[in-house]
């Protein structure tokens, strides 16, 4: 069957057509949010095949998800037939495996190396750790250790310093961290194995090593496409330069406004300096945007116009006027919560479906006040990681403590918090339970004193830290504040514990000191944890998970980069909340910032809520006036419409 000849005037706007039959030669696509990007590649594979005669064996296609690889050669396929099959597409570790498994030799590997899997680099790392007999000091666990390698690995960066850096004011000693690393080097190199990151690592390697190879797939590779190119690491970057040659025809997608992963390695300025490194690129724009009303659009230029170093554009609408972006004003969280659920409520009356309204923030722990009320309002919800507050790893570690305070009777809370402490297995932990008649008082000096005489000695560090406050629990009135209890098991052991136990330990961390400020309005640990359960179990009945499609939306904005919705709530636009204090502290940080802001802009398709809260809770009882987000005050008032929740403004 013939497949039709396409009318690419017909199918593209303007923009998307020059794109899609730019000359030869290095191309840089700049795609502006909703402006169809995929769609200006998946043509631009059907121009070069019809219309250029370009065999699609010759085509490379390097994307970022097997899933977006798999639908745009599906969608080429729709467009020019099954010749389109042979085209080399993937992501820049399927086509650098896809590579090694015919050149491995020529770097020391066998072609059918084993790929390790992240359970596979977790107990070979750990074995590593046991064979130095490091098990018995502060030390990280493989996880953590695992983080900086591949951060090391994606962005050419020296190990040992990330190491120093993440472990600074800390006990572990870094020298064994590189012991551990080199190790680990070694040992896959015994096994025959790559883990995920050495299949870059080792696919650049290859080509930097082997001319005749480079030239070979220099060759082959008539016409490279590169899709989110803002995303590239170092590595990646690099290796699409030696694949296209400084004369080759490469054409990269993306949008430097939407650069928003420089924590997980992506370097921005890799999109920035492409004309620089390719002399004569011809740099095309999207900016006719289909997905959202110019009143959004609006909100969206002017907020990315206070970054300098970018490529300037302006998105255009092609909808028409609706309203503009609501900026919300109320006193403190729990008021910005019921006032979401209230509009929630009516615009679902207006015929919204829930799933087409999502609340975005800038950092995890800024949900928490939000996912507390919906609960009290028994409206279902889905939060994009996944795990709810309260059941976060983090979250029942801190409280495990609260719960044998409160009930000494509580088995569970007793396994968890000892199965923290070095050198306690499950095992060990139900002897000591049953050695102590399966209740533990910890008010009590003697069951404290019962306790010291079973754990190993690796872990009486941490079991002093637990003494320290059951012994001060009557004296400093500790039943009566929770938040104080969580404080002083953090400060003498939990923070050291979650920097060697998860990657994301700062985040986590953050976590738990919005839960020591969420406890100052509770009398008591019992009414905390009485007000825990109950929050939780509501949840099980409001989402069994039956139904998730149907449910309100809750995400950060680095998860919700890609989606789009009808209605996007932004919470916490203050200060120091969004933009983070952190980010603000690093290089380039208010810019990334400004950047993570224009991506929840751009998420919205017809309506967007900016929701500030003038105060935030304290432990202590007090309260930390807030001032309103830097990208708030860089907007003209014309932009927004203004709403006053309370008197409070």
């Amino acid at each position: 069957m013939a497949v039709p000849v396409i009318d690419f005037e017909r199918a593209l706007n303007q923009e998307q057509l020059q794109a899609v039959q730019a000359p030869d030669g290095p191309v840089l696509v700049i795609a502006a949010a909703g402006t169809g990007k995929t769609r200006t590649l998946i043509y631009r594979v059907a121009w070069l095949a019809q219309q250029r005669h370009i065999d699609p064996q010759n085509i490379l296609l390097l994307t970022f998800t097997n899933r977006a690889a798999n639908e745009m050669l599906e969608r080429a396929r729709d467009l020019v037939g099954d010749s389109v099959s042979g085209m080399w597409g993937g992501t820049f570790h399927h086509m650098a495996n896809r590579i090694l498994r015919r050149h491995a030799t020529l770097i020391g590997y066998g072609n059918d190396y084993t790929i390790l899997d992240q359970d596979d680099a977790r107990s070979l790392t750990k074995t590593c750790v046991q064979e130095l007999k490091l098990t018995d000091k502060h030390f990280p666990k493989p996880d953590v250790l695992l983080s900086i390698f591949s951060l090391a690995a994606n962005t050419q960066r020296n190990p040992e310093a990330l190491a120093a850096s993440r472990f600074a004011h800390t006990e572990v000693d870094v020298g064994d961290i590189m012991s551990v690393y080199n190790a680990y080097q070694q040992r896959k190199r015994d096994l025959n194995a790559m883990d995920f990151d050495d299949l870059l690592v080792n696919g650049l390697r290859l080509f930097v090593e082997h001319e005749d190879l480079r030239e070979h797939y220099r060759e082959r590779f008539v016409h490279t496409l590169v899709d989110e190119y803002q995303d590239t690491n170092t590595i990646q970057a690099a290796w699409v330069d030696l694949v296209a040659g400084p004369e080759g025809n490469l054409l990269v997608v993306g949008d430097d406004f939407q650069s928003i992963y420089s924590w997980r390695g992506a370097d921005f300025r890799n999109i920035i300096s492409f004309p620089d490194r390719y002399p004569g690129t011809h740099i095309y724009k999207l900016v006719t945007n289909y997905r959202s009303v110019p009143e959004i659009l609006g909100m969206a230029n002017a907020c990315i116009a206070g970054n300098k170093d970018q490529f300037q554009k302006t998105l255009k609408a092609v909808r028409e006027p609706y309203q503009r972006p609501v900026l919300a004003r109320m006193r403190d969280g729990r008021e910005q919560a019921q006032y979401i659920i209230e509009q929630v409520g009516e615009l679902h009356r207006q015929g919204y479906d829930m799933r087409d309204m999502v609340v975005l923030y800038r950092s995890h722990f800024h949900a928490l006040e939000m996912q507390l009320e919906l609960s009290r309002s028994s409206i279902p919800y889905v939060i994009t990681s996944g795990v709810r507050f309260f059941e976060q790893a983090h979250i029942k570690d801190v409280t495990a403590l609260l719960r044998v305070l409160q009930n000494p009777a509580d088995e569970l809370a007793f396994q968890r918090l000892l199965g923290m402490w070095p050198r306690l297995g499950a095992k060990t932990t139900l002897k000591i339970w049953n050695f102590l008649g399966r209740r533990c008082d910890l008010r009590k000096e003697a069951t404290r004193q019962r306790v010291a005489e079973k754990i190993p000695a690796a872990a009486r560090e941490a079991w002093n830290a637990v003494d320290l406050i059951a012994s001060d629990v009557e004296k400093d009135g500790l039943m009566q504040d929770p938040g104080e209890v969580v404080h002083r098991f953090c400060k003498g052991f939990y923070e050291q514990y979650a920097k060697e136990t998860f990657d994301n330990a700062d985040r986590r961390m953050e976590d738990i000191n919005e839960l020591i400020d969420y406890t100052s309005r509770f009398p008591s640990i019992e009414a905390f944890l009485n007000e825990v359960a109950l929050l939780t179990n509501l949840d099980a009945e409001a989402n069994p998970g039956d139904e998730p499609d149907h449910a309100l939306r809750l995400s950060t904005v680095h998860q919700a980069k890609g989606l789009e919705w009808r209605v996007v709530f932004v919470i916490w636009m203050a200060q120091g909340m969004f933009p983070s204090a952190r980010s603000l502290e690093e290089l380039d940080g208010d810019a990334e910032e400004r950047r993570l802001f224009y991506v929840a802009v751009t998420r919205a398709k017809d309506e967007l809520y900016l929701c500030l809260p003038s105060v935030r809770r304290q432990r202590d009882g007090g309260v930390q006036f807030l001032k309103p987000s830097c990208f708030i005050e860089e907007l003209s008032p014309d932009l927004m419409s203004n709403v006053k929740r309370t008197s409070w403004y």
